[in-house]
Parts: C-alpha cells; structure tokens; sequence
C-alpha cells in the first residue's frame, strides 16, 4: 500500500495546500498580524490575496465567489474584531446557503486568559450561523480540520464554515498527510415522495412553479427546464434562480407572480424556503409541493402537501419522467401570458417616463438597453433594489446578486470584488441605494487599487425609502429617515481612485451608463431620483 503523501511547513503552508485541494483558489483578507503565515504561504506560491477596507467585504467577496463559482469561497480575518466585522457576512452566507470559510486568527493559546491582544473566543459567536465551527488544536490537525470544515460547507444544505488557529498554532512548522480531492456526499430523495409529488404536479389544473437561489447552486438549472417543460408548468424565479429560465421561454414568467398565486391550485416552490417573500407559505387554497435540498430546509411552520429532499438534480429528473396522466395547462398558461404581456406594457411606460426628477424605473429602462446577457448584476439596497427586482429580467443563471433573506446591506463592493474576479471580462454592475452606500462604498478603494473595475449605480434620494414612507404612514411623521440631499458619490469614489459623474436628467442617463461601462475603473453613476416615488409593496416583517 502506498503511503499517503505528506505535507510540511508552519500553519499557513498546512492550510493552504488543504484549502487548494478542495478547489480554492483566491484569499479575500484585511491585513492583520494574526494570519501572517496564511499570507506568507500565498505569496511564496503565486496565490492571489485581494484585500479591503472593512473584514465584511473580505466575507462577502467569498460567498460571491462561493455563490457565482458553486465551490468554496475564502475569507481570512484577524482575531478579535477582525472576526466580529465579519459576522454579518457569515449570517448572510448561512442564510444563503454558502459554502464560504472564514479563517481566523485566535490569540495563543498558553496564555490563554492572560489578557493578550484581541483576546475572544470566536466559536459562541459564530457556532449559531455556520455549519462548523472550530478551534484547530495543533499544526498537524489543520488538513484534517479544513477538510472536515470544507465538507460541512458543501453538504447540502450548503453553508458558511469557521476555523481559528491559535497563534502558536499558525506559527508553528509541523507536517501531516495531504489531502485528496473532497467527496462530498449526494443526498438521494425518497422515491415515494418524488413520486406522490410528480402525481400532484401533473393531475393539477393550474401548476406553478418558483424556483429558488439553490436550484442553481444545486446546478439543477437543466434539471429544471427538463421538468418544467415535461409536465408543462409555468415558472417564476426568485434569487439566484432568476435566468433559470431566459426570459423568452414559453414557460417563463416574471410580471405576472400576483395572477399566478392567486390562482394556482398547487405551487411547487423549489430551492428556497417558504419564507416573508413567499407569503410565509400561506397560498390560500393552493396546495403546496415544497421540493428541498436537505431535511433541514423543510418548513417547519406550515405543512405542505409533500416535500421531497435531497438532491435537486435527482428530483427535478424524475419529475421529468413522470409517465403518469398529465392535465393539459395550456390554457392556464395563455391566461398567465395576457397577464404578463399586459404588465410588460406597463413597465415598458414606466421604464420611458420623461420626468425629473428620475423616477427609479427609468434608471431600469436605460440599464436594460446597456446590460449584456451576460452580465453581473448586483443588488445592495432596499427600495432602489426593489425596483430593480421588478424591471430587471436576467437572461443567464448566475448573473443575479443580491443579499438573500436576510437582507443585510454592504454586499454591493464584496460581491462586486467577487463578481469580477470570477468573470474578468463580463459587466459588473452593482445597483446601490444611497442608504447602502454607506456601508461598503469605502471598499471602492480596494477595487481601484486592485484593478477590479464595475459600474455602481447609485439611486440617490437622499433617504431611506423603505423606512421614510411607511413611517410616515404609520406615524404622520419620520425621523431618521433622512440623508444629505444630492450628495456626491461620485466624488467620493473619485477620490478613493475610481470615477463617477451626478445624473440629474432622465435624458443624461444613456450616455452616462455607456461612459461607465467603458471607463475600466470602478465608475459610480450617481443617479439624483424622486425621493416621493417610493416602491409599493406591503410589509412583511411579521
């Protein structure tokens, strides 16, 4: 029998040749003396380090990565609040559904309690929004420790992972075995249960199907056409399902959600929980078929008419070769499509309004004409996003970003950075509220001086919208709900080494956008909207 290869050198040399093994290819950090070795490693073999200005960027790049790629994003943070900066973008990835691993650093161990810089025992506070979390013992358990963590992170239902290494840990030389490729497990469905699912499908007479962020990364996208298109169901999308479909498909709906919800007699929610964005799972009458990835992803709140899990390619398959009695949806479908057509036309006016001040829709309206069917783009904001939900019609899978469910602000300069380094020659356009700006704008340094040029369209209103509005609704009054007027991002992001230019006239849109998507740095388009044009939807925070 062969022996197994052995590795050796101090910390960071163990964890890199691990972390390479399992398909990492880029490290997303803010320096920080904690993790030297992780960085002397990447340096002496040409490993490319990406650094930023706030650790959450540093997360959040990762899970663009892990989210854009399907394979594990990385993240290394100093200890102490190197690590707490970057909670926010673990929850999120949790949330996501993101095979991210975030490396920290942790003071030395023997002087534990002693009161050493940063001092904080990381695993409490991260434990509850990763998959794993440990603290590495000794140098020759860190192989052993990012595979088990990286495997965590993979297993459906996929999610963030966490290591900190003790400094004397990270320091020190050591050797262990290497690692070979990850194999990580497949989860097969319960047969009955596809197939009680597939009966319900077929034998209704108006099906709908919504699919969600992990049909893609579960990369069942063909899986789901041939499903679709089997048992001849209309589709709607929400999250990194959107393009699943491109918007010319017969089968393909996006304007028309509110008909179509209303009037189904079973929805089958595919990839995405059954949460505030899908009415909680209450759908009336309808019955529910809600098709997981894993046990775990099952509602627990509501109980749905079956719920197949495991495998998304393996369930969406067998759906497609259901042999049984299929009711013709046809009309159902023609009844969707006047809706839809109906809804474009509305849009289409809306997407032309002359006005100004610039009606966010019309923002929409010129980008459409400018984005490639490829391209990236990126949502990090609330009502400026949420019209950006409505207009924007992704035509590939994988080309739509945005915070997921737990919608935290400050992913737009992380998920930019991502975006980019995944797709060196696709747009890159993050559509930020002038709210979130103030998150992660900052991190417009970290792309300009590393080369990552994108297009930040700022919708600019001077507040915040999804909050001004309703309050005043509410209340008859707001109070912090107001931002600076008119204030110039686009200076700011000049002075960071970027460029930019204020829009104040729908008319100055078009050539604004085309200069922003051939200037090769990052460009901020700072659009001056109609702060009284606030996006209509109802509150769903119960």
């Amino acid at each position: 029998m062969t022996s197994p290869e052995r590795i050796e050198g101090h910390g960071g040399e163990l964890a890199l040749a691990a972390l390479r093994a399992y398909g990492v290819t880029e490290m997303f950090t803010l320096s920080g003396g904690h993790v030297f070795p992780l960085y002397d490693a990447a340096h002496k073999t040409g490993f490319p380090i990406f650094d930023v200005r706030h650790e959450q960027s540093a997360v959040f790049a990762a899970e663009a990565v892990a989210k854009l790629q399907r394979r594990p994003g990385l993240a290394v943070l100093t200890a102490g609040p190197g690590v707490t900066n970057g909670i926010s973008g673990l929850t999120s990835a949790y949330f996501n559904g993101s095979p991210v691993l975030v490396i920290g650093g942790r003071a030395p161990a023997f002087r534990w309690g002693s009161g050493s810089l940063q001092e904080i025992d990381h695993l409490p506070l991260v434990a509850p929004v990763t998959k794993y979390a440990a603290t590495v013992g000794s140098g020759e358990e860190i192989p052993g420790a990012v595979a088990a963590a990286l495997t965590a992170a993979l297993t459906a239902h996929r999610g963030p992972a966490f290591l900190d290494l003790p400094l004397e840990v990270i320091f020190s030389a050591a050797d262990a075995d290497a690692l070979a490729a990850p194999d990580v497990p497949k989860m097969e469905p319960d047969p009955d249960e596809v197939a009680r699912a597939a009966q319900l499908i077929a034998s209704a007479e108006r099906p709908v199907i919504i699919a969600g962020s992990d049909v893609y990364a579960g990369g069942a996208v063909a899986a789901l056409r041939e499903a679709a298109e089997a048992l001849h169901v209309p589709v709607f999308a929400n999250g990194m399902g959107r393009g699943a479909l491109p918007p010319e498909h017969q089968l393909a709906f996006a304007k028309s959600r509110r008909t179509a919800l209303t009037g189904a007699d079973v929805i089958v929610v595919i990839g995405t929980p059954l949460d505030f964005r899908l009415s909680f799972g209450d759908f009336g009458g309808a019955q529910v078929v809600h098709i997981v990835d894993a046990p775990t992803q099952r509602a627990s709140h509501v109980t749905p008419a079956v719920s197949p899990a495991g495998d998304l390619r393996l369930i969406l398959s067998a759906l497609a070769d259901y042999e049984g009695v299929r009711e013709d949806h046809a009309e159902w479908i023609a009844k969707l499509r006047m809706a839809e057509d109906a809804a474009k036309a509305r849009d289409a006016e809306e997407m032309a309004a002359e006005t100004d001040p610039i009606r966010p829709a019309r923002v929409y309206g010129e980008l459409r004409k400018v984005l490639a069917r490829d391209a990236v783009t990126i949502g990090d904001g609330g009502d400026f996003v949420s019209y950006a939900g409505k207009y924007l019609e992704p035509a590939e899978p994988g080309t739509w970003l945005d915070p997921g469910p737990y919608g935290c602000l400050g992913t737009g300069m992380g998920y930019a950075m991502g975006a980019r380094i995944t797709y060196p020659d696709r747009q890159v356009c993050v559509l930020m509220g002038d709210g979130a700006a103030g998150f992660s704008l900052m991190d417009a340094e970290s792309l300009a001086r590393q080369g990552l040029p994108v297009v930040i369209v700022v919708g600019n209103n001077g507040i915040w919208g999804l909050e001004k509005h309703p309050m005043r609704a509410m209340y008859g009054y707001d109070v912090a709900a107001d931002l600076q007027p008119e204030l110039r991002y686009d200076d700011v992001v000049k002075a960071l080494g970027g460029a930019g230019e204020t829009v104040a006239k729908a008319s100055e849109l078009g050539p604004a956008l085309a200069r922003a998507f051939d200037a090769g740095v990052p460009y901020v388009v700072n659009v001056l909207t109609d702060p009284a044009d606030a996006y209509p939807r109802s509150s769903n925070l119960a």
